[in-house]
């Protein structure tokens, strides 16, 4: 009998220890405050679609041109399952707004020059990160 209770212990002591780990790491991540000061939003498109599969797209002027956190900064974006996200990095030139729409090419062919590189969370989940120019 007191062997049984060691081991009811000692797994209650481990799963302890794993969820103060899981709540820990939680709450220790950075968040979109991680961003501050390295972007502007200058368009966004979803579609009306909640029953089939959702696009986003994201028209970003990059003030820090780092391509580390414009992939981090990207893949944080909210994601729909079958869905597709799609975010697009302008240079810091750029200072107007960007109309975008759901089908290629997504923004104005005028702005191409400005455009410093493209991601793509496919409906599959997987991410795409081009540098451009």
């Amino acid at each position: 009998m007191k062997r049984n209770k060691v081991i009811f212990y000692l797994i209650g002591f481990a799963v302890l220890i794993l969820l103060v780990q899981i709540v820990r790491s939680s709450f220790s991540n950075p968040g979109i405050e991680a961003f501050e000061g390295k972007y502007e939003e200058l368009g966004f498109y979803r579609n009306e679609n909640n029953t089939g599969p959702v696009v986003r797209v994201y028209a970003i002027r990059a003030l820090d041109t780092d391509e580390a956190w414009m992939r981090e900064f990207a893949i944080a974006q909210p994601h729909t399952k079958y869905g597709r996200t799609l975010v697009f990095f302008f240079s810091p030139e750029l200072k107007e707004k960007v109309a975008l729409s759901p089908q290629e090419p997504f923004f104005s062919a005028e702005l191409q020059p400005y455009l410093l590189a493209r991601f793509e969370k496919t409906p599959m989940g997987e991410d795409r990160f081009v540098k451009e120019n």
